[in-house]
């Protein structure tokens, strides 16, 4: 018998702020929090978008859609989907520059991530 497995969609919820969570080992979190955290985590579980935070952790300075697209074999509007779904995470930033959209991690969202996740991480 073929079953198939759907992912479970999670809410959509503004998740744009930094995260605020007790460390995971700090006791049972809320279901809130857990949805916070989850919801970042979602942003992350894509090898392109994994790929794509590393080069933006690389190079700090920003990088343009028409420069990540060739290094990830991606157009640019495929490799645009990837960089708004971490923006919404809170996970990048977006400043326009004329026709380009220059994307630059937020360090303190990731940071504080990380911490929920192992508070000796940081």
């Amino acid at each position: 018998m073929y079953v198939e497995l759907v992912p479970k969609t999670l809410p959509a919820l503004d998740v744009s702020a930094t995260v605020c969570c007790t460390p995971l080992a700090a006791g049972v979190m809320s279901d809130g929090d857990a949805l916070q955290v989850a919801l970042r985590l979602k942003a992350l579980a894509d090898p392109v978008r994994v790929r794509l935070m590393s080069m933006l952790l690389a190079n700090e300075g920003g990088h343009c859609t028409c420069d990540l697209a060739p290094a990830v074999g991606l157009t640019e509007a495929t490799v645009s989907h990837h960089l708004k779904q971490l923006r919404e995470a809170g996970l990048v930033e977006g400043t326009r520059e004329g026709a380009n959209v220059f994307y630059r991690p937020l360090r303190d969202n990731l940071t504080a991530l990380c911490r929920t996740i192992d508070p000796s991480c940081c």
